[in-house]
């Protein structure tokens, strides 16, 4: 009869490893350690982006000239980053991920940037 375990590669864990133990083989340092969030932590997150939506609502209802749309978007990349850290699991992960995600974010704030400056340099009506 035929043997119909599973077979391991080098990289992967050992039979019988429990999950999160370090494989001394395993080359990816985002296997070495696993994390447990707690879900207080996850509650005020949860917090944090409720009152962001407040100040985001309230922002709206202030008159603050061209500068509405720079601190909506100011308070809504602050609610992204809590996102992105916390329920993406950036936060947790190696120096690799988290210089990629800075990347991808420091890319889109530069054609935000762009977008902003030539929103605010048009003449609207007086043409």
């Amino acid at each position: 009869m035929a043997d119909h375990s599973l077979q391991h590669d080098s990289a992967a864990t050992a039979p019988g490893t429990p999950l999160g133990a370090v494989n001394e083989q395993d080359p990816n340092p985002a296997h070495d350690e696993m994390h447990i969030v707690p879900p207080l932590l996850y509650m005020k997150i949860f917090a944090a982006l409720l009152v962001g939506t407040g100040l985001t609502v309230g922002a709206a209802f202030l008159d603050m000239g061209p500068f509405n749309p720079v601190i909506a978007i100011l308070i809504a990349c602050i609610k992204a980053v809590l996102v992105v850290l916390f329920f993406m699991h950036v936060f947790y992960s190696s120096r690799l991920m988290k210089l990629t995600v800075a990347a991808g974010f420091f890319t889109f704030l530069v054609l935000i940037t762009m977008t902003l400056t030539d929103y605010m340099s048009r003449a609207w009506g007086l043409w």
